[in-house]
């Protein structure tokens, strides 16, 4: 699956479970681990596990198997690594925290 395909439905996938201010970063360019980063906030550690499983469940439907996930028990913040396409599920103080938006979004090429 292209990489811009599955961000559109990582997106819709996160927009359905209604995460928060869902963000995808375009990296191409900046670094050689994603071509994109989705960036989402969850409203609490339930709430983000629920996204999370969202993700995979649907990743998995799609054809595109996770290369892994972190954080999930301790759910402040969730990555989930599809390849081309990196998932960070974030409570609202550690996206401030780490403002990963401030990181890529702003980074030169």
């Amino acid at each position: 699956m292209q990489s811009e395909s599955l961000k559109d439905l990582v997106v819709e996938w996160l927009d359905g479970l209604k995460a928060h201010d869902v963000v995808a970063a375009d990296v191409r360019g900046k670094t050689t681990v994603a071509d994109f980063f989705v960036i989402a906030t969850s409203t609490s550690g339930r709430h983000g596990q629920a996204l999370a499983n969202r993700v995979v469940k649907g990743a998995k439907t799609a054809g595109c198997r996770p290369f892994g996930m972190e954080g999930y028990e301790t759910s402040d913040w969730i990555l989930i690594d599809l390849g081309d396409v990196v998932i960070h599920v974030m409570q609202l103080s550690a996206r401030r925290f780490y403002d990963l938006e401030g990181l890529w979004l702003d980074a030169p090429p």
